[in-house]
């Protein structure tokens, strides 16, 4: 379907966007932009024409004319916060933002990106449909109560996957009030009773990049690239049997983790111009905002948001996700977003708001042992998916890619076989061995390929340790951790003639230990507000299989031209919908809980244990801890009766965001002139930054147990740092019931028997309250200054 004409139906509204891409044009020396107006949210209940002439008026301020100011405008949100997106010159922002009904106008900006089986087994599911005493985890489809709604922002769907089938699934719940927006090569009836909608929206990508290119993506909710359907069958694909990746890898059955859910989706991501359409996307905030406003209006539960900022953190009021994540939870919508792909380093985590789940990533115990036999007769296992092998099972000569670059190459990246770095003369029909670093892994293949090599054996850099990404090569090859690579690097310099023989992969189950967190997982600490603790939880997110697009291949190369229905990709993208899928189970069987209330049980029920019942270790070898993975591993069995809960309002996030930055979120709630710290957020987790002396932490919790319970306090101190919590013991007469408790902390001498302060640096410890059922556990991270 690549390149397939767009049917008559689209001609008026690409004119209407056009004719806002000449406004910007004819501009173009006052550079104007794509703005977001914040107003913070709706006073009363104004119909939605209304809404839109208060934001005409505040248009035709700063235009001077009716038909200027219609012809900048290019969303217009009404259904939860209340604002608009425009194109506006520098001057007619700052002059919208000195405004007294004005929050915030910010660029609407392309910084956003994707953050790119058998991990449902893993969890405890069998096969996402089954809870521990084998009844669905979805009540029944003939309750209203069980029809939840997912609704995806990402990059579109593949509507034909067999994971999207709507066979046995009812009729589409009442409530539902989205559409099936229809478009290039899609069309009202590619939604089911599965796809109960689909938008997309690219006015801001359009008003930047100009005309979308539609070799490289459907003007459509069609998915052209892939991502967007890995994320929405892993969060609600249906049971299918039989599937696997190119090669038979991972065969299995495939199910999403909510697999009787309705799917909605939202396509807001699309290819950057440039020479890798095909691999790079962007997702501009006034798209963003502009889906998330109407997912809550549609109707749907919770939003699934594997995207996350590439550049520096922004305001909670200038952040596009933080705005439209605030009104979500303020009707009850939970939304679940990546924590980014930017670690191992510190404060490198995204979606940073208190109101949203981060989630981080981890591995699941499957591999795909590929073994390695060095000349010198040392064995060593890769991990590939690629489905080529060397033919003859016999050695082939190695060479290391450093020693094999054309001439010119920098220095510092020759041995990472980047395009047009490799020496053909010298690679021919050996086993190159490249390093990760700088470029794609795949397009170290091809480059190995181009360059006439055999094989690509890829090394990790020292960072990535023993974490190994597969990918589906376009030639023989596997790829190797750090430790691996360094014993490969070393035989090659002591051999006149290194060689290996590539011995074919198999899918191995039960890898231990597992999980381990992934060493591209986003790290805390949370550099917008270190008070509140980021990632909030982890989840798999290495070498996930799930549906993929037909109009795309394995690797998304150019060269490539493989159809699969099937693949396997790493990243924070890959966990958010596993905790999305945990949300949507939460909220069929407690359709009342607030959005607060089910973010607490999926954190404060999550273990920081491994299955074996060890700690849980970084990628790297290093013991794990909150900076890593929040509050743990996730654990949806456990989450769905977690007996406490520590719930928070809409009226609370304000009054955090006043104390976190002075920021206030609606005009309508002024600050106060002193506000609380902003640890003393209702939250599930407890950061305290720059600790000095003293500092008493309150919480409340909400009984959600059967009715009465006693609860009992453990505490694992931070090094250095006394916690007392009081009291000591909460007894709860009834469900509903609430409970106010406080958590002193200090910093102890040097030279104590327990250990003095450590300054400077973060340290963990937690605490927990347990009726001898339930273990309500919260972790604590104290920087003393």
């Amino acid at each position: 379907m690549r390149g397939a004409v767009a049917p008559p139906s689209l001609f008026l509204p690409l004119f209407l966007v056009l004719s806002s891409l000449s406004l910007v044009s004819s501009a173009s020396g006052k550079q104007d932009q794509v703005y977001i107006v914040y107003l913070g949210g709706h006073a009363g209940a104004k119909v939605e024409e209304a809404i839109l002439e208060d934001h005409h008026a505040l248009l035709r301020s700063v235009k001077g004319s009716e038909e200027e100011a219609r012809a900048s405008l290019l969303y217009s949100y009404k259904h939860t916060l209340n604002g608009f997106a425009a194109i506006l010159s520098r001057e007619e922002a700052t002059e919208l933002s000195e405004r007294s009904e004005v929050v915030s106008a910010f660029r609407s900006e392309g910084r956003w990106a994707p953050h790119t089986t058998r991990s449902w087994q893993f969890l405890g599911f069998e096969e996402g449909l089954k809870g521990p005493d084998g009844s669905d985890w979805l009540p029944s489809l003939d309750k209203s109560s069980g029809d939840v709604i997912v609704g995806v922002l990402d990059s579109g769907i593949w509507p034909e996957s067999k994971s999207f089938s709507d066979e046995g699934l009812g009729p589409v719940p009442a409530r539902w009030k989205g559409v099936c927006q229809s478009g290039q090569s899609f069309s009202s009836s590619s939604c089911n009773r599965k796809i109960i909608g689909a938008r997309y929206y690219l006015k801001a990508y359009e008003a930047h990049y100009k005309a979308l290119n539609t070799t490289y993506a459907f003007r459509s909710p069609r998915d052209h690239d892939g991502h967007g359907t890995h994320t929405a069958s892993t969060v609600a694909g249906r049971t299918v049997p039989g599937v696997s990746a190119l090669g038979g890898f991972a065969a299995g059955t495939a199910s999403g983790g909510a697999p009787l859910a309705r799917l909605a989706v939202y396509k807001v991501c699309w290819p950057i111009p440039g020479p890798n359409p095909n691999i790079e996307n962007t997702c501009f905030e006034a798209d963003m905002l502009a889906a998330m406003d109407d997912a809550v209006g549609d109707g749907v539960d919770v939003m699934s948001v594997s995207i996350g900022s590439s550049g520096a953190p922004m305001r909670f009021e200038d952040d596009g996700i933080a705005v439209g994540a605030l009104h979500a939870a303020r009707r009850g919508v939970v939304v679940s977003c990546s924590g980014g792909n930017s670690g191992p380093k510190p404060a490198t985590v995204s979606n940073l708001a208190p109101w949203m789940l981060t989630v981080g990533a981890s591995s699941i115990d499957r591999a795909f042992d590929s073994p390695i036999k060095l000349g010198n007769g040392v064995g060593i296992m890769g991990q590939t998916v690629t489905p080529f092998q060397l033919p003859g099972n016999k050695p082939y000569p190695m060479v290391y890619a450093a020693d094999a670059v054309v001439p010119g190459t920098p220095a510092n990246v020759s041995n990472q076989c980047l395009p047009n770095s490799l020496s053909a003369d010298k690679v021919r029909g050996k086993i190159v061995v490249c390093l990760r670093g700088s470029g794609l892994r795949v397009g170290k293949g091809l480059e190995v390929k181009r360059a006439g090599g055999a094989a690509i054996l890829l090394g990790n850099p020292p960072a990535s340790g023993s974490e190994v990404p597969v990918d589906a090569h376009i030639l023989p090859g596997t790829a190797v951790s750090a430790a691996d690579a360094k014993t490969i690097l070393g035989y090659i310099n002591s051999s006149s003639s290194p060689t290996a023989v590539l011995v074919p992969s198999r899918t191995v189950m039960d890898v231990r230990p597992s999980p381990v967190m992934a060493q591209f997982s986003s790290r805390g600490p949370n550099v917008l507000e270190p008070n509140i603790l980021k990632p909030d939880i982890t989840a798999p997110g290495l070498n996930i299989l799930a549906a993929w697009s037909e109009a795309s291949s394995p690797t998304k190369l150019d060269g490539d031209h493989r159809v699969v229905q099937y693949n396997i990709m790493s990243g924070t993208s890959m966990s958010c919908p596993h905790v999305s899928a945990a949300v949507l189970l939460l909220k069929a069987a407690h359709p009342d809980w607030s959005a607060a209330a089910i973010r607490s049980a999926i954190m404060t029920t999550a273990t920081t244990n491994n299955a074996e019942g060890g700690p849980i270790m970084n990628g790297d070898g290093s013991v794990g801890g909150p900076m890593d993975y929040g509050s743990g591993h996730i654990r949806p069995n456990h989450a769905l009766d977690p007996g406490l809960v520590y719930d928070a309002s809409y009226e609370d996030y304000l009054l955090f965001a006043c104390a976190s930055a002075g920021s206030q979120l609606d005009r309508s709630v002024p600050c106060p002139a002193r506000p609380p710290p902003p640890y003393q957020l209702n939250h599930p987790s407890v950061a305290v930054h720059g600790l000095n002396g003293t500092v008493t932490v309150r919480r409340t919790v909400t009984n959600v147990g059967s009715g009465e319970a006693r609860y009992a306090v453990a505490v694992a101190e931070p090094a250095g740092v006394s916690v007392k919590v009081s009291p000591r013991r909460l007894r709860f007469a009834r469900a509903g019931e609430k409970k106010v408790f406080t958590i002193r902390m200090e910093a102890r001498a040097t030279g104590t028997s327990n250990g003095g302060v450590v300054r400077g640096q973060f340290v963990a410890g937690s605490y927990a309250w347990s009726d001898g059922v339930h273990v309500v556990r919260s972790p604590i991270v104290v920087l003393v200054a």
